[in-house]
């Protein structure tokens, strides 16, 4: 709907243009902004409650934990076991009873189960058992430490065996890479530094240098330990600064001394597994297209103990803008580094972040490499950034101008703020130069409660104004439904189609497009109701950037539980919502349900993309009819070479399914599994490998998402 760029529109139905100046105009946003201080006050008020609840868990837990230990818990354990036995019986029950129904009967569904034991044995087995009665997953925080050191031992530690296993794997590669490990140290604590250096020291992998500069400590000991160690391995290549010059310099110094193919960055109180270079080396073997490899990373507690992993997606260009991803373990080729000038000062607390940046400038995204395995131990201290992104304000500040420089140096219109800065997450806000009028298309049938709800929204709350509503009626029958289709269609820039055929989402949505008049599509759902003003201006500056596919948006429940964070591949089967059924003010799996960040799929009850973009993959799939038609259209794009975008930033109320009804009613059913059967045949292979999740999570349904996953989808030297 278009209009003068002078004008601002009234929230009311009838959208006359108001005057800037005008009185009414400015009481309306005086009000408005009231209205907002008002929600502001009580969002500070549930933030408190928040917080006492949270220490009330704490006190809870320590309470729990002082019961387990007590002698009555240990005299009710066998009787805790048949329960417990029952409750595990009951939950394997209905899983299979599902299925037997999804796969269409008992065999097809006995093959299955027959498929996961070849694959992972009965230990395997009763690991996802386990894992389904526990629910040990982190969508809202990581696993406890007993459940992650379970992980552990069966799947990522170091034994004599596994050793061997990697020497045999050293001997056959086919290209043995030197790696230059750079270790800027200042005043650092002499047990950390003696550990960082063992760590290295006691690399599988023998074909390294570590490259240590020291930044004028005053601490005499530090340069003692440094001293000792280089005496004792020539490998240790030392530089002792005279004047401190802070990180950048320091690294800059280490930097000097390399020689090797490949630098890796390593702080002087963190440690490396003892198969981080071989595996690294092994990426290098297995992509020699690459340029930048990064791994998994986890933390150490004050006790040294693993805790806290993060397993992070494949590149995700988009995410990499809220987050340094690529950080730990950071390995770039040793002539890239170079030719992007090394580290700058200026940006000390977020150098390796901004020399990131600048390689991938250089390299392309598509030469950046992700090691899912936990390659690197990240050392919690006090002060340190591993423990809270505010414990170094400067390093988010340098953080923020680095994102800022790069977006400069790509000509990109863009704003960065930092919103979570406890997190060390920015936002980065895409500017609109232009506004191209947006086609919203809207199918309904009947449901006018919900429709006028919907329109409405957009009409009252929507910022943006260049834009046309195309609502497409699929033969609704009440007269108050039709007499307002009537109203409306009479109003500018709304129209109103009429589709009587059998109800088929896709083919609506289709022919919608071929009649929209927008340089940009927003496909959404009548039972979508608008609640941040911006949420188009955020979707069309994001989908109006160059590769960009479909962009979706934030979708809650009425309740404040998130519904759509984006749309993960595989899990449950062919696809599940991210961080579903969180509540709202939680942060999710890294900060990923605040961060915009690239997925494989977005849902279209709320979704934006360019119109050219759209028709070039033919639209949406008309022969699914209901379910998966969002999932296959994203993933054609990605197929095409787009990248997909969801934004945590345009925030929606979603009244799921109110007028259609469950899949799961017995006469959608068959269609359902009909849907599902066409989606593995049609994307098998895509299913078990969503890039932007990571193997090492679990795709179970009954799991949530970001759950460990027992076994991993790969092993560990794989």
């Amino acid at each position: 709907m278009q209009h003068d760029d002078k004008t601002t529109v009234r929230p009311d139905a009838d959208r006359e243009p108001v005057r800037a100046g005008d009185e009414s105009s400015s009481f309306d946003w005086q009000e408005r902004c009231a209205a907002l201080e008002k929600k502001l006050k009580a969002t500070q008020s549930d933030a408190r409650e928040l917080s006492t609840l949270r220490n009330r868990v704490l006190q809870l837990e320590i309470e729990l934990a002082a019961l387990r230990g007590s002698p009555s818990w240990r005299i009710t354990a066998p009787m805790r076991s048949v329960v417990s036995a029952g409750n595990a019986a009951r939950l394997a029950a209905a899983t299979i009873s599902r299925q037997v129904q999804s796969r269409g009967g008992v065999v097809p569904a006995a093959q299955y189960y027959l498929s996961v034991i070849r694959r992972e044995g009965m230990r395997g087995v009763m690991a996802r058992l386990r894992h389904l009665k526990s629910g040990a997953g982190f969508a809202d925080g990581p696993p406890r430490d007993e459940v992650y050191h379970e992980w552990i031992e069966r799947y990522d530690s170091i034994t004599p065996e596994k050793r061997e296993q990697v020497r045999k794997g050293i001997e056959v590669l086919a290209r043995r890479p030197k790696f230059s490990l750079l270790v800027p140290a200042y005043n650092s604590n002499e047990r950390f530094l003696r550990e960082m250096i063992a760590s290295v020291r006691d690399q599988i992998y023998s074909d390294w240098e570590l490259c240590i500069a020291d930044d004028a400590s005053t601490d005499p000991r530090v340069r003692e330990v440094l001293t000792e160690a280089a005496a004792g391995d020539s490998r240790i290549k030392l530089v002792f600064r005279e004047t401190n010059g802070h990180i950048s310099e320091a690294s800059n110094s280490a930097l000097e001394l390399a020689t090797g193919e490949y630098v890796v960055l390593l702080d002087h109180d963190d440690m490396i597994p003892p198969h981080a270079l071989y595996m690294v080396a092994l990426y290098i073997g297995r992509h020699p297209e690459g340029r930048m490899f990064y791994s998994d990373e986890d933390k150490l507690n004050e006790q040294g103990k693993r805790t806290t992993p993060y397993f992070k997606s494949d590149w995700n260009p988009q995410l990499f803008l809220t987050q340094n991803m690529f950080s730990h373990l950071g390995v770039f080729e040793m002539a890239l580094v170079r030719e992007a000038g090394g580290f700058r000062k200026g940006y000390e607390g977020s150098q390796d972040y901004d020399l990131a940046l600048r390689c991938v400038e250089i390299a392309g995204d598509a030469r950046v490499i992700h090691i899912p395995h936990v390659l690197y131990h990240w050392r919690i201290v006090p002060g340190s950034t591993a423990g809270s992104g505010s414990e170094k304000p400067y390093a988010l500040i340098a953080a923020k101008r680095a994102i800022e420089d790069h977006l400069a140096r790509g000509g990109i219109d863009a704003v960065v703020d930092q919103p979570y800065e406890s997190l060390g997450i920015v936002r980065v806000r895409y500017g609109l130069g232009r506004h191209p009028l947006v086609s919203i298309v809207i199918p309904t049938r009947d449901g006018l409660a919900l429709t006028k709800q919907c329109i409405d929204s957009v009409l009252a709350e929507t910022l943006y104004r260049e834009y046309e509503i195309i609502v497409v009626d699929n033969g609704s029958v009440k007269p108050e439904t039709l007499a307002y289709f009537d109203e409306i269609a009479s109003k500018k820039g709304i129209r109103v189609i009429r589709d009587d055929s059998p109800f088929n989402f896709s083919a609506l949505n289709n022919r919608a497009v071929r009649e929209a008049k927008g340089e940009f599509v927003c496909l959404l759902n009548n039972d979508i109701e608008v609640i941040s003003p911006d949420w188009l201006n955020e979707m069309v500056g994001i989908a109006a950037q160059p590769g960009i596919g479909a962009v979706g948006a934030c979708l809650w429940y009425p309740n404040d539980m998130l519904q759509h964070g984006g749309v993960l591949i595989g899990l449950g089967g062919v696809a599940g919502h991210m961080h579903h059924n969180m509540r709202r003010g939680l942060f999710g799996h890294f900060g990923r349900a605040v961060s915009m960040q690239n997925l494989s799929a977005v849902t279209a009850a709320c979704l934006v993309v360019k119109k050219s973009v759209y028709e070039e993959v033919g639209g949406l799939n008309e022969e699914l009819a209901v379910a998966f038609n969002d999932v296959d259209f994203c993933l054609r794009l990605v197929k095409a070479g787009y990248r997909n975008v969801w934004t945590p930033h345009a925030e929606l109320y979603h009244h799921e399914s109110a007028t259609r009804g469950s899949d799961m009613d017995a006469d959608k059913y068959q269609r359902f599994v009909g849907e599902v059967r066409w989606m593995e045949k049609e994307w098998h292979g895509w299913l078990e490998n969503d890039p932007a999740y990571n193997p090492n999570l679990s795709l179970s349904g009954q799991a949530r998402p970001f759950t460990l996953a027992f076994p991993p989808r790969l092993e560990q030297f794989e």
